[in-house]
């Protein structure tokens, strides 16, 4: 296949990835307080070929969670390494944008430290997670369903990132004025998806070790003549094609990607992953199970040792 049909036009934003160092604090803040519902849970005795958890060859698990199901909706994939306990966090996501209903907007402001934190007068509350990523939490009149509307990641040079995202991966420019285009760049694939946005940095872009990933799907036979795209034109990829199983579930195919800020990017076969990402109605159970049989706080405290710091 020619790069020029790859299937951009079936192209969706799925998910963002944070490295967590706390399960059951995570589950806490996103499904309790945020009010996200867990959709599946996942448990792997050894680090995923495509580094999905970070160069890491422990156990760990992955938790997907959001506001809807991951068909229509953008949602959170949270990587837990059984053996870290905390990630450094870098300068590169700036913030992850979430848009409520005003009745669900009051229902969290009903957690003390989340009202304490809203302006007089404001529609939007800025809290942190228990591993320190920022969240903008917005009250949206206009809307009628909650959802992670929006990611914003880090740029060097806006006009280079405007080259590999609009220019590369044809996600859609949508900033309203020249200014916004010199100073930060607002992409989606489709009008009714998450957003990305592009937005300047003085100083170099700073990864550490709890940096992220942002997944999009594509039609499968488009994967390699992505892959072919970027080797064609310079950039990087971190893991090529490649088939990835999780057990008693779909098979899925992915590239890795990285843009020129050394932003993780995954495209994902969309025929395989509806069919991996199926809401579990176990999930919640599932989760509940992990967090009373995750003895590894216990086992370390016993060795008077504490989880690394990664």
């Amino acid at each position: 296949m020619s790069p020029l049909s790859i299937s951009w036009d079936s192209a969706r934003a799925l998910h963002f990835v944070l490295k967590i160092g706390n399960l059951r604090k995570s589950i806490e803040f996103f499904r309790d307080k945020l009010q996200m519902r867990v959709l599946r849970h996942e448990v792997f005795d050894q680090g995923c070929e495509a580094a999905c958890n970070g160069p890491y060859s422990n156990k760990w698990s992955k938790t997907m969670i959001g506001y809807g199901a991951e068909d229509n909706h953008f949602v959170l994939e949270l990587t837990y390494n059984y053996s870290v306990g905390q990630y450094k966090l870098g300068n590169d996501l700036q913030y992850i944008k979430i848009s409520l209903r005003p009745d669900v907007f009051q229902k969290i402001l009903s957690h003390g430290d989340m009202a304490s934190a809203l302006d007089k007068g404001s529609s939007t509350v800025t809290v942190n997670s228990p591993d320190g990523y920022k969240f903008l939490i917005s009250k949206d009149d206009t809307i009628d369903r909650n959802d992670v509307t929006e990611v914003c990641l880090s740029s060097g040079d806006i006009k280079r990132s405007h080259d590999f995202w609009n220019g590369l991966l044809k996600m859609q420019s949508i900033n309203q004025n020249r200014k916004e285009v010199d100073d930060e760049l607002l992409l989606r694939y489709k009008q009714d998806q998450a957003s990305l946005r592009l937005k300047k940095l003085v100083e170099p872009v700073d990864h550490k070790t709890a940096y992220g990933r942002i997944a999009f799907s594509c039609p499968s036979e488009s994967l390699k003549s992505i892959q072919d795209l970027m080797e064609q034109n310079k950039q990087k990829v971190l893991t090529p094609f490649l088939s990835l199983d999780t057990p008693g579930k779909a098979t899925v195919q992915v590239v890795i990607l990285a843009d020129p800020d050394g932003h993780e990017i995954c495209f994902v076969g969309d025929e395989g992953f509806r069919e991996l990402s199926k809401v579990d109605p176990k999930a919640n159970e599932l989760i509940e199970q992990s967090l009373a049989e995750d003895k590894s706080e216990e086992w370390f405290r016993k060795k008077g040792l504490s989880k690394a710091e990664a």
